[in-house]
């Protein structure tokens, strides 16, 4: 049984983060306890995001010259597909996070969200208040000026490629009654250190070509509520998946659509930018272990990253019904969880996620290796919970890290569980 106090100094320790959420849907999520890790085992899996992004990068090339048919076959939407092949800026993404599962001294890769990884505030910034109350080393300190520096490098690229006159206009965004998605955003607004204005998405206006009564063409364009034409568009937490399906309620306009042409046309910049949704399907990780396999297109060294990091993916569960090997079926687009369901090698369903939203997307299928578990205090007293590591990726320089502690399948139920060091 937890007592008084203990609630008291969670709620007093969150309270000093500013514009954070311990609580989401009305629940415990951030908790007041801490995962150990020694400096070595911090480093790892720094050392094995960085090797593991630099198979993304290698790919990326080969998936913007893949044609129509086979881009399907990966899952990305019809409608994405100009938008997939755009190359706005050198970097393929800005903030990216890779997903581990760290177990036995073994590092595994789940997946890559390279576009619009959320988890930010609690790593970079929560977590150094609780290594304080718990007199522990953050090993995340350093990591906001990394994340700083490379955001302002992707403004400055991204500006350069619009080759306008002036300085830009830069707008982030999110859904506004949103709060983990608009306080994620603000967070990384504040530290972007240039002038910027938050709008939230459906505050943003899309005004096609038009001429007044003087004859005067006004391109067309995405403007801010007061009319300010929008240079660079910073969109951290709206999965582009389902920016392209987007209806405006009142005209029944595709407003998705609208926007990815102005992307396409070079009238807005958005960042993360069209290469990091590309890096974005799951089904990726099953052309990179193809690949693997077939043995012609990465190098040795790339190769040896592979089989140590990686884990085996399809997009058929064939090899692992012949091997007898259990494993995961997951939506290669998809987040939270949701959709996920666990089959032994029998194709057995032996754990599935209630939520079934993307039913109907690509599945992908991955070797199941589990999470490993550990003792956390709740507010509700001690739980055996699984950890799922995540580790930020800027710009292929490994960032903050931080867990998910929850269920065999991770999804938007399980707490956030900081990180110490020794």
């Amino acid at each position: 049984m937890i007592d008084a106090q203990f609630h008291r100094e969670r709620k007093s320790l969150y309270s000093q983060v500013p514009y954070f959420f311990p609580d989401l849907y009305d629940v415990e999520y951030a908790l007041l306890d801490i995962h150990k890790k020694t400096q070595a085992e911090v480093r790892d899996i720094r050392v094995a995001a960085e090797k593991v992004g630099t198979i993304f990068v290698k790919v990326a090339p080969l998936l913007r010259d893949l044609d129509d048919e086979t881009l399907l076959q990966l899952g990305f939407p019809k409608e994405s597909l100009a938008y997939c092949r755009i190359k706005t800026i050198p970097q393929e993404y800005i903030i990216g996070r890779l997903d581990f599962i760290v177990s036995n001294s073994e590092i595994k890769l789940l997946e890559f969200n390279s576009d619009t990884p959320t988890f930010i505030k609690e790593t970079f910034d929560a977590n150094d208040y609780v290594c304080d109350y718990f007199g522990l080393q953050n090993p995340n300190k350093s990591s906001i000026d990394i994340l700083r520096g490379e955001m302002r490098k992707a403004v400055a690229a991204s500006w350069k490629h619009l080759n306008k006159p002036g300085t830009p206009k830069i707008v982030f965004t999110s859904h506004g009654d949103n709060f983990e998605d608009m306080w994620t955003t603000r967070y990384l607004q504040e530290h972007l250190e240039l002038p910027s204005e938050y709008v939230s998405l459906d505050q943003l206006k899309i005004l096609t070509e038009s001429v007044d009564v003087d004859g005067v063409v006004t391109e067309p364009g995405l403007f801010t509520p007061s009319g300010e034409r929008v240079d660079i568009l910073y969109r951290q937490t709206y999965p582009i998946e389902h920016l392209v399906n987007d209806i405006e309620p009142a005209t029944h306009e595709n407003v998705g659509q609208e926007l990815i042409k102005l992307i396409v046309e070079n009238k807005v910049m958005v960042i993360n930018p069209p290469s990091a949704f590309l890096l974005q399907s799951k089904a990726v990780q099953a052309l990179i272990w193809a690949l693997h396999e077939d043995g012609k297109y990465f190098t040795e060294d790339e190769h040896t990253i592979i089989n140590q990091y990686f884990l085996p993916t399809y997009l058929e569960p064939d090899e692992f019904l012949k091997t007898n090997r259990a494993y995961v079926r997951k939506p290669s687009f998809g987040r939270e969880g949701d959709t996920v369901e666990i089959f032994n090698g029998l194709g057995e369903t032996i754990n599935a996620e209630p939520q079934q939203t993307y039913g109907d997307t690509l599945p992908v299928y991955q070797a199941f290796y589990p999470l490993p578990e550990a003792t956390v205090q709740t507010t509700t007293g001690e739980k055996q919970l699984h950890l799922m590591y995540g580790c930020f990726l800027i710009n292929n320089k490994a960032g903050a890290i931080g867990i998910r502690a929850g269920g065999v399948i991770t999804n938007n139920l399980s707490y956030f569980l900081p990180v110490g060091i020794e």
